[in-house]
């Protein structure tokens, strides 16, 4: 006996070492450091730190933000992403508990009288030392009525790392709610002043309609004092037909953005009520994009993808759990006997608990398979964390520089459009005189609705260039 228990005890020796041999580990690691300032610039202060009623001046587009946070299907459908991670994370700590059950059995054998349970059974009956409630019927009723329970010993952290993963998958939920949250914001603002610079390019193409209608007529008035020609006329007239073609076109522009607002705010077709001047408007008086490395901590997708990244660690580690023995306790307790009307004396109280020690032999191929799959996938959620910081670094670069190059190009678009003006005025006092030509009237005309409608979009720019540099920070999804 004791020469079989040391043979027991070398092979489960050599299962054990054998699913603990051969396993290579995988260390997630950040990626290279990130810089310490953006061009340069080392400034702690940071836009993301803002609410959005803090950074947005215009209560029209706050409304819209709040009315998409309440109806947005994209946002309904993080919220809910956010509930079954909730619900992945209590049933995986819930693995940790024993498992137990409620057991109402009933059985019946019939035993043969040349087996173990026949002979042993004949002689029990025959025995002095029992009663008659105690003899063995054939067939053999079996009852049981009372608790059972399984429970894994977690010896090596397999469960408690499968609880680790989906907490960290929790945690993602919640950073990937607050990413739709802020590309909502930052697409509803988008949106917003597009549907502004086109309500005031609206103006300004109304405007210069009445001042082509105006010019026209003049011309058509030379024209009969013989003072110009028919070629003047329809030179002027396409002039105009051209400008109330651009009407047309912007009103086309105007219905698609109020159609996309009221998509993102999760309503059908209504008027989108909005401010009656994109230049009247100031930008935050604070557009600071901190230092590189609070992105880490501020952008929801770089939280997100951190999160993913210690869930795949997690899951590496619970993998390889696998490979080790699992001990797994069934306990029982209840009344057991083979007559109903004996089940709840006191004599058929019945208990008992059976340990097992398990190691995987046969199905190590799969195994190893499941945890080379999941080092990979750790790999994948490395590579996306890199790619998500790298892209972040980027984002803020372009709309810090968005910022300062558009607000220069405002300012020398303006100066633009005054000259143009002036131009304008002084063509049509010479064409009158007799000192311009028609064409240089049209010229003149073309190109300041050019550069009036050059000068809204620059305007629109810039307020995108700093929704981008809002989002790109880590803001938007503050109230």
């Amino acid at each position: 006996m004791y020469r079989l228990k040391i043979q027991l005890y070398i092979c489960f020796t050599a299962l054990f070492l054998a699913a603990c041999g051969n396993l290579k580990t995988v260390t997630v690691a950040p990626p290279e450091p990130m810089p310490d300032t953006y061009a340069g610039l080392a400034d702690t202060n940071n836009v993301a730190t803002l609410p959005i009623s803090g950074f947005f001046a215009d209560e029209y587009l706050i409304k819209l933000i709040d009315t998409a946070f309440a109806a947005n299907p994209d946002v309904l459908s993080a919220l809910q992403r956010i509930e079954v991670a909730n619900a992945n994370l209590r049933y995986n700590r819930l693995l940790l508990l024993p498992n137990v059950t409620v057991n109402a059995n009933a059985g019946l054998e019939k035993y043969g009288d040349y087996t173990m349970n026949g002979v042993g059974n004949y002689d029990t009956n025959l025995s002095p030392n029992i009663n008659g409630d105690q003899r063995i019927p054939n067939p053999t009723p079996d009852y049981f009525l009372g608790f059972r329970s399984s429970w894994e010993v977690d010896l090596w952290g397999k469960l408690r790392n499968r609880k680790k993963a989906a907490f960290n998958r929790f945690l993602a939920s919640q950073s990937g709610y607050k990413m739709v949250t802020t590309s909502l914001t930052a697409q509803i603002a988008t949106a917003y002043y597009q549907l502004l610079a086109l309500d005031y390019e609206l103006r300004v193409i109304r405007k210069n309609i009445a001042l082509q209608n105006n010019a026209l007529e003049i011309v058509k008035m030379q024209k009969l004092g013989g003072r110009a020609t028919e070629l003047a006329v329809q030179q002027f007239l396409a002039q105009l037909k051209r400008t109330q073609g651009l009407e047309y076109q912007t009103l086309q522009q105007i219905t698609e953005t109020e159609n996309q607002l009221n998509f993102l705010t999760g309503r059908f077709s209504r008027a989108i009520p909005r401010d009656t001047s994109i230049n009247s408007l100031k930008l935050p008086s604070v557009l600071k994009a901190g230092v590189p490395s609070q992105l880490l901590l501020n952008r929801p997708d770089v939280r997100e993808a951190e999160f993913q990244l210690h869930a795949a660690n997690a899951d590496i580690k619970a993998v390889r759990a696998a490979f080790f023995p699992s001990l797994t306790l069934s306990p029982y307790v209840g009344f057991n006997a083979f007559s109903t009307s004996l089940l709840f004396n006191s004599g058929s109280l019945a208990y008992g608990v059976l340990g097992g020690l398990t190691t995987p032999l046969f199905n190590r191929r799969l195994l190893k398979a499941d945890y080379a799959r999941t080092v990979a996938e750790g790999q994948q959620a490395l590579y996306g964390y890199q790619k998500t910081l790298l892209s972040s670094f980027q984002e803020v670069m372009n709309s810090m520089k968005s910022i300062e190059n558009y607000n220069q190009m405002y300012t020398h678009k303006q100066q633009e459009v005054q000259a143009l003006n002036n131009a304008v005025s002084v063509a049509n006092d010479l064409y009158l005189v007799g000192r311009a030509n028609y064409l240089e009237v049209i010229t003149a005309q073309r190109n300041v609705l050019d550069a009036e409608l050059e000068l809204a979009n620059t305007k629109k720019n810039i307020f995108i260039g700093a929704i981008n540099l809002y989002r790109s920070v880590g803001g938007g999804w503050k109230r």
